[in-house]
C-alpha cells in the first residue's frame, strides 16, 4: 500500500492568488464570444501552434511509446511523492541550497517576501512561473514594497498592460502585435515613440527595457519545470534566454515549485524533455534548457532557496480519479486543441490555469464548490486526451468532478422525476408522446419555462421526431 498523503488535504485558501473564478464560466464565456478581435487572435495562434506541433510529433516513430512512458513515470511519482520530496530536500540541502515547505499560498508568499526583505533589496526579476501567479506573489511583493519585474516577453506584456495571462505557455496569446505596441508606448519607460509593431522591433524594445534590470537586480524569483530528486537539480525550459539571465546573474535565487514537479532521476527527465517541446511549441527541443544544482562558489547565485508549494495539491492527490491532473507538465497542448478554449480564451476560466487542464485542476485545488462551473466548460470531445503528452484522461476527470459539483434543488428534483418516469414503461411511452409538444416551446427550446430554460440557455434542445421508435416499430 503506497502512501498518497503529504499532509492534511486542505484546499487553497480563499482571497489569495488567482485560482477562483470571479463569475461562472458561462457568463464570462458569453462576454468573450462577443469580442471578434479576441476570437481572431486566438484562432490564428492556436491554429499555428497545432500545425507546427503536429509536424514535429509526426517525425517521431515512438511518440506513443514516449507518451506511455511519461504517463507511467508520473503515476509512479505520485505514488511515491512523499519519499521523493524528502529525497529532493536532502539533495538540495547537500548541494548548499535551502528548502522551505509552504502549505498554502499565504505561507509561500510570506516565505518569499521574507527572503527578499532579508537581502535588503526592493526589486526582483522573475522567470515565468505559473506557481507564483497561482499564489499571487506579485501582489504580495508589491504590498511589501518590493517591485517584481517579469522578464519573459509575454509575461512582461501582461504586466505592463495590467492584464492577466490567458494561456499556460503564451500568456499574451489574446493580444496581437498592434495591441502590444500600444501597451509598450503607454507603459514602458523610455520607449521610442516611433516604435513599429514589427516583432523584431517589439522584442528590441523589451530587450532595452530589461537590460538595466538584469544588470542591477540582485534577487531573482523563478519557477521550475522539473526537479530531479536524486541530484537536487532544478530545471527551467524557455524560448528567449531571459530566464537564464535571471538564473545566473543575481546573488540570490528563490524558486517556487509545485510539489508535483519532482521526477525521480535524470533518466526520467530525458523522457519529459522530449515530450514537452513538441507538445507545447512544436519545437524539437527547447531553445534554452537551464539546470542548476545548489550553490557553486564564485559562480552564479550564492544563496539558493527552493520553496515547495502544496496549496491544495495534497487534496488532489487524495482523489483516486482526480489525481491524474497532477501529472500535467504545463505544455498547453490541451488548450491548443480545445474548441471551447479557442473561442473563449483563458480569461473566461477565471483561474491562472485555463483550458481543459484548468477545468480539472483548479476546482480540485480550491474545492469543487468554489469553481463549480469549470467542469462544465467542455464539450467532452476528447481532443485534450488525444493531445496530452502524458495521457491525462481529462474527459473522465471532468465527468467525475461534475458528479461532485453542487446542483440546484430544482435540477435534483427534475433528475429524480426523469428517473421515476424512465423506470416505468407506460409513463415513459406517454412522456415520449407528450414530448412532441416541445415544438411549441420555440426554436431550439428557447421558450421552455424555468427551471428548464436554464438548461436550454447554453444548449440546443433536440427537435422531437415525428414518431417514437416504438410507434415506428409497431407500424412495421
Amino acid at each position: 500500500m503506497t502512501r498518497t498523503f503529504l499532509g492534511m488535504p486542505a484546499t487553497a485558501p480563499r482571497g489569495v492568488g488567482h485560482l477562483r473564478e470571479g463569475e461562472p464560466f458561462p457568463a464570462a464565456a458569453r462576454r468573450a464570444l462577443g469580442d471578434p478581435q479576441l476570437r481572431r487572435n486566438l484562432g490564428h495562434a492556436t491554429t499555428t501552434i497545432r500545425a507546427k506541433s503536429g509536424r514535429v510529433i509526426g517525425e517521431l516513430p515512438d511518440w506513443q511509446q514516449l507518451r506511455d512512458a511519461g504517463s507511467a513515470l508520473k503515476a509512479d511519482t505520485m505514488a511515491r511523492l512523499p519519499e521523493l520530496l524528502e529525497q529532493l530536500e536532502s539533495a538540495v540541502t547537500a548541494a548548499g541550497g535551502t528548502v522551505h515547505w509552504a502549505a498554502d499560498a499565504t505561507e509561500a508568499n510570506r516565505i518569499v517576501t521574507g527572503l527578499v526583505r532579508a537581502t535588503g533589496e526592493q526589486r526582483v526579476t522573475k522567470v515565468k512561473s505559473m506557481a507564483t501567479q497561482e499564489i499571487g506573489l506579485n501582489e504580495a511583493l508589491a504590498a511589501a514594497g518590493i517591485e517584481p519585474v517579469e522578464t519573459d516577453l509575454a509575461e512582461l506584456i501582461v504586466q505592463l498592460g495590467a492584464d492577466r495571462p490567458s494561456h499556460i505557455l503564451v500568456p499574451a496569446i489574446h493580444r496581437n502585435r498592434a495591441e502590444i505596441r500600444e501597451i509598450f508606448l503607454r507603459a514602458m519607460p523610455g520607449v521610442d515613440p516611433a516604435l513599429s509593431d514589427e516583432p523584431a522591433a517589439l522584442a528590441g524594445a523589451a530587450r532595452a527595457y530589461l537590460r538595466e534590470t538584469f544588470l542591477r537586480t540582485k534577487v531573482a524569483v523563478s519557477g521550475a519545470n522539473f526537479a530531479v530528486a536524486e541530484t537536487g537539480t532544478l530545471a527551467v525550459v524557455e524560448s528567449e534566454g531571459n530566464g537564464r539571465m535571471c538564473l545566473t546573474l543575481p546573488e540570490t535565487l528563490i524558486t517556487v515549485m509545485g510539489i508535483e514537479k519532482v521526477v525521480p532521476s535524470w533518466r526520467d527527465l530525458e523522457v519529459f524533455l522530449q515530450l514537452l517541446p513538441r507538445a507545447s511549441t512544436g519545437e524539437r527541443m527547447n531553445p534554452y534548457t537551464s539546470m542548476w544544482t545548489g550553490v557553486t562558489p564564485g559562480d552564479g547565485p550564492q544563496q539558493v532557496h527552493l520553496v515547495l508549494l502544496d496549496n491544495g495539491r495534497s487534496a488532489v492527490l487524495a482523489d483516486e480519479v482526480g489525481r491524474q491532473a497532477l501529472h500535467c507538465i504545463r505544455c498547453s497542448a490541451c488548450l491548443n486543441v480545445c474548441p471551447v478554449y479557442e473561442r473563449t480564451g483563458g480569461h473566461a476560466y477565471g483561474s491562472v490555469y485555463p483550458g481543459p487542464i484548468g477545468a480539472v485542476l483548479s476546482p480540485q485545488l480550491t474545492g469543487v464548490a468554489d469553481n463549480a462551473s469549470l467542469p462544465y466548460a467542455s464539450s467532452l470531445c476528447g481532443a485534450c486526451f488525444d493531445a496530452c503528452p502524458v495521457k491525462i484522461d481529462i474527459p473522465s476527470i471532468l465527468v467525475h468532478l461534475r458528479g461532485r459539483a453542487p446542483h440546484p434543488r430544482a435540477e435534483a428534483a427534475a433528475m429524480a422525476a426523469a428517473a421515476y418516469v424512465m423506470d416505468r414503461p407506460r409513463l415513459y411511452a406517454a412522456a415520449q408522446r407528450a414530448a412532441r409538444l416541445g415544438r411549441l416551446t420555440g426554436r431550439r427550446g428557447r421558450g421552455l419555462p424555468p427551471p428548464l430554460s436554464g438548461w436550454a440557455a447554453s444548449r440546443d434542445v433536440p427537435e422531437p421526431p415525428p414518431a417514437t421508435f416504438r410507434e415506428w416499430w409497431a407500424r412495421r
